[in-house]
């Protein structure tokens, strides 16, 4: 029984570094004040991991499908992880997109008067 759940976190894990994923860092900076360590500056980065091909390959060779995927050549799987990033990325502009606030413009009227200056 526990190794099957083994098997299973296993194959989940597989397939997350098979699909890429995003991982939240957390960097914090100490300085001593007063004797004491107080927390001087913390920042928080999202990065994007992109998939990986060897996790790719590991997961089809790992399965029988009818569609002969496991077969595929390394430059078939590249071809293939290539679109599939650039969905990500086509997906992610469009998510940025979405987020971002709307800007209205203002128009500006001239009033013309016919006077000429001199």
């Amino acid at each position: 029984m526990a190794r099957k759940k083994q098997e299973k976190r296993l194959d989940e894990a597989l397939l997350k570094v098979a699909l890429g994923f995003e991982v939240s860092e957390v960097t914090e900076e100490y300085a001593e004040v007063d004797g004491a360590l107080k927390l001087t500056k913390r920042k928080k980065i999202k990065k994007d991991i992109p998939p990986d091909l060897k996790a790719v390959q590991m997961l089809l060779a790992s399965e029988t499908t009818e569609q002969g995927i496991a077969e595929w050549s390394d430059e078939e799987l590249e071809r293939e992880r290539e679109k599939l990033l650039q969905a990500l990325d086509e997906k992610k502009n469009a998510t940025m997109e979405a987020d971002k606030p709307k800007k209205t413009r203002k128009k500006s009227v001239v009033k013309k008067t016919g006077k000429k200056s001199k």
